[in-house]
């Protein structure tokens, strides 16, 4: 996958990125007469996690552009230990930069949400949308800062002391979290792509950036005043998914009002049945309501879908385990999960 320089406040940093248009899973460059929609991955897993986005016939109709964040995948750079949503929204903005993006319709999930409506607030021009997909709440609720905290304990006793319980413990941990611990091929070959980047970017000399990016990027934080919203130019969608344990629907709707009482125009829906890392596990319900947003929110011709589309990251996931048939296949054995 080819890499791009940037520089931004947080320092250097060479980041690892994916194109895919309707006539290429890894192309070189943009198809400048189509819409862009670039993705924001959460934590722990890289832009990785939306190999289900990017394999579908209907959002493959606009170009999709993924990258991983600092301290993901195989991005490289520093991690400031002040490091929050305002940094991470200028490294959005210097990858778009970099690549000369014209304004984007931008997807982020969890974190990834965090930091495009932070996006929004600090590059209004280069945002056409926002879908903002099991986004972060005003306020980080105690009890899930306590967890987050604990997967990163349980990642620091397995790395110092060669402990492989308390690793898979971290493991089990973000499972949790972003599945309910729910495993099919995808999950697990996810989880098994992700670790052995992990073990390099998370190693003891990282902890403190692992810690910035796990932890503290979720529990510094307070909700933007009204006047900073006030200037959002885009419309928004936020996507509930509705069993998500760490972030019930109440804190969906707070965001909601929030936004409309800033003027900002927003909108809620739900796929009940989702955990947290949804678009992993439900993406026909959440790749529909992109495609239909996109569509909604962009003037112009857009080419017929292909027949078929190819995920750029099917050969990186078939290495452990994923078959392209794989994907809705279901599996909640835990003993089925190998972390190597």
């Amino acid at each position: 996958m080819p890499q791009v320089k940037i520089t931004s406040s947080s320092g250097p940093a060479v980041i690892n990125y994916t194109i895919s248009t309707p006539n290429a899973e890894n192309a070189q460059s943009i198809d400048p007469t189509l819409p862009i929609i670039l993705f924001l991955h959460p934590v722990y897993i890289g832009h990785v996690i939306f190999h289900n986005q990017f394999s579908d016939i209907n959002l493959r109709r606009f170009n999709l552009i993924g990258f991983d964040s600092r301290g993901h995948g195989t991005t490289t750079g520093a991690i400031p230990s002040t490091y929050r949503r305002i940094d991470a929204a200028e490294d959005v903005f210097r990858f778009m930069e970099a690549l000369r993006l014209p304004p984007c319709h931008l997807v982020g999930m969890s974190l990834g949400a965090c930091v495009a409506l932070q996006t929004a607030i600090s590059y209004p021009e280069k945002v056409l949308s926002l879908f903002m997909l099991s986004p972060l709440p005003l306020i980080e609720p105690e009890i899930v800062a306590e967890g987050r905290q604990e997967i990163y304990d349980c990642w620091v006793e397995g790395r110092k002391e060669s402990n492989k319980e308390a690793l898979l413990d971290a493991v089990f941990g973000a499972l949790q979290l972003g599945f309910n611990g729910h495993q099919d091929p995808l999950v697990n070959a996810l989880i098994q792509s992700t670790m052995p980047k992990a073990m390099v970017n998370w190693s003891p000399e990282h902890f403190e950036e692992y810690h910035t990016i796990s932890v503290k990027f979720f529990t510094d934080r307070k909700p933007h005043p009204l006047h900073v919203l006030q200037g959002i130019k885009c419309p928004i969608q936020i996507l509930q998914c509705g069993q998500d344990i760490a972030y019930p629907v109440e804190f969906a709707e707070e965001l909601r009002d929030r936004l409309s009482e800033a003027g900002v125009d927003v909108r809620l829906t739900q796929v009940v049945d989702a955990p947290h890392f949804g678009c992993v596990t439900n993406p026909e319900e959440i790749n529909e309501n992109l495609y239909e947003w996109v569509l909604e929110n962009q003037k112009g011709y857009i080419p017929p879908a292909k027949g078929t589309v190819v995920s750029p990251f099917q050969s990186e996931l078939a290495k452990y385990g994923l078959d392209e048939s794989d994907s809705n296949k279901s599996d909640s054995d835990e003993d089925d999960l190998m972390v190597v």
